[in-house]
């Protein structure tokens, strides 16, 4: 398998496992990822997701060119994913948290799958590019769509112009990255993450995630007063009443998603 897909303790773990490629997606890998996130949204027992590549040299180099596929670049974007490169760099619809664990480069369709993601946590030596320009592409899946919209444009420009790294350092400056950490402490700062996500109300989760992806475009009060049926859900849930309880009654909330 391209892609290692595995539940535990309601957290699904999605790994590249091309290491020998430097994680590079294939249309077969593409393939895969796509059937798993159709796999994570169809599933309810599912509340966190982490998305990493195997190895350590890179969580992903992007699209594998050595695997061909004969398209020109006009083809390509017409026949682009909706849902942007590997099926998540531009997804609407996963209503659970994404954490990109981003153990090495991410480079073209890898950095546009971590763009894709809700939080990222990378080691000190990881690196984020869009090169495509220095090969005559465009990193048409989520990456000069995305980028510009979550640092500073001009900071984004000069990374898509020049084809030039971003050091995880400098991604966490921009705002691009939650935290950075020596590699030997990434699965830790990551088993962290999920376990704060983890310990809230699933619904309210959802609710949250959903607001952020689709009402960056409405003024603040427009998007607090959109009823969205996620946060609807939320509101009328169960588990927004025990969650007051057991803070009233100074115990941990049993959270039943529901």
């Amino acid at each position: 398998m391209s892609v290692l897909f595995d539940v535990k303790d309601h957290v699904a773990y999605v790994t590249i496992d091309r290491a020998d490629r430097m994680n590079a997606v294939d249309p077969d890998t593409d393939a895969a990822l796509n059937d798993i996130w159709q796999q994570v949204e169809a599933r309810d027992d599912i509340r966190c997701v982490v998305l990493t590549g195997a190895g350590e040299r890179a969580f992903s180099a992007g699209a594998d060119m050595k695997a061909g596929g004969g398209h020109s670049g006009l083809e390509y974007w017409a026949a682009a994913n909706p849902n942007g490169f590997g099926g998540i760099a531009l997804r609407q619809t996963l209503n659970v948290p994404v954490i990109a664990r981003v153990n090495g480069l991410a480079l073209g369709g890898g950095f546009e799958m971590v763009l894709g993601a809700d939080i990222v946590i990378a080691s000190e030596s990881a690196k984020f590019g869009l090169p495509e320009a220095k090969v005559g592409r465009l990193p048409l899946d989520g990456g000069m769509v995305a980028l510009q919209r979550l640092i500073p444009r001009n900071i984004a420009a000069g990374i898509m112009l020049t084809g030039r790294m971003l050091s995880a350092s400098d991604a966490a400056h921009y705002g691009l990255v939650n935290a950075v950490v020596p590699a030997a402490d990434l699965d830790a700062e990551v088993a962290a993450w999920v376990q704060d996500i983890l310990s809230c109300a699933p619904l309210s989760v959802a609710a949250i995630k959903d607001t952020l992806r689709n009402t960056a475009h409405l003024t603040p009060t427009e998007a607090r007063d959109l009823r969205r049926p996620a946060l609807v859900t939320a509101l009328q849930s169960e588990d927004s009443e025990e969650g007051v309880r057991a803070f009233r009654e100074k115990r941990a909330p049993v959270w039943q998603g529901k």
